[in-house]
């Protein structure tokens, strides 16, 4: 029991390790090399690596450390805990990595595909870090903060933070001339990436469909489809117009993943079964997703 309890408070920071590697890779190997602000404490960091010589690891710990006392003060010390292994964690990576990388990148001569590589793997770095509860530290800690209270999406907060941080890309660059301007807009780029692929991330797998199934067996797929599937269902009366006959319609609602499974057991009963299925938007009750911001 006591290793069971031991594994369960491991598992977060191990997570955040993860997501902090490959967040420190994005930056050293593909970001820094080619001038792109990024977003975030790394941003800001790559800014004072080329204005002061300031190492990025060095940066990244000195950013945050203003952005984890807000943290601990309003999400709490369990929070700030998480914050400040992945602060650390990162600041080491970072550091440790930017020697090792090519001074040109990775990529040497492709900065638009290193921008995307780069925004890719931040996005999935981000998101496994947000998915336990930690940070990344930067920005991430704004869009912790509202979707602690508000229903509103984490990349969308991350996008509109990350705005202002990468418009200090021109404060890198001597002249504001041609590359000036491209590096600007291929962080622009990045944050869009960035910001799908933590939604992406995030909500993979809480993202959900409502499915209506039209079955003369809807009593036998109804209790399948509970005994499996392990989601209530809803019977709807309903009449056909063109035979007159009283008809029910099964009504559930699942994970996206969690449908192919409907489809199939409703197909297996019923090889004539008439199914349709719509994503949803929000899902909001027991075994869905929790209304935030009301008491």
């Amino acid at each position: 029991m006591k290793n069971k309890n031991l594994l369960k408070e491991i598992k977060p920071y191990v997570i955040i390790t993860f997501g902090m590697l490959i967040y420190s890779f994005a930056a050293t190997g593909f970001l820094v090399p080619h001038k792109i602000v990024g977003g975030g404490a790394t941003g800001i960091s790559t800014v004072l690596f080329y204005l002061f010589g300031i190492p990025v690891g060095v940066g990244y710990a000195l950013v945050n450390v203003i952005l984890l006392a807000i943290a601990m003060k309003v999400l709490g010390p369990k929070f700030g805990i998480k914050t400040i292994f992945a602060i650390a964690v990162g600041s080491i990576f970072l550091g440790v990595m930017q020697p090792l990388m090519p001074v040109d990148g990775i990529l040497p001569d492709e900065k638009f595909m290193s921008t995307i590589i780069a925004a890719m793997l931040t996005g999935l770095g981000i998101g496994i870090a947000i998915s336990v509860g930690g940070s990344t530290g930067g920005t991430d800690i704004i869009a912790m903060l509202v979707t602690k209270y508000h229903n509103v999406s984490p990349g969308k907060i991350l996008m509109f933070s990350d705005f202002c941080v990468i418009a200090m890309t021109l404060l890198i660059y001597d002249h504001i001339d041609r590359e000036a301007v491209g590096g600007l807009i291929y962080g622009y780029v990045m944050m869009g990436i960035v910001s799908f692929t933590v939604d992406y991330v995030l909500t993979g797998k809480t993202q959900s469909a409502q499915l209506f199934i039209f079955t003369d067996k809807y009593d036998e797929v109804a209790c399948e489809l509970t005994n499996q599937v392990h989601r209530g269902v809803t019977l709807i009366d309903a009449k056909g117009w063109y035979s007159g006959q009283d008809k029910k319609i099964i009504l559930i609602v699942a994970r996206k993943y969690e449908a192919s499974d409907v489809l199939r057991i409703a197909k297996q009963i019923d090889p004539d079964v008439f199914m349709t299925m719509a994503p949803v938007m929000g899902v909001f009750g027991k075994g869905f997703d929790e209304v935030k911001g009301v008491k």
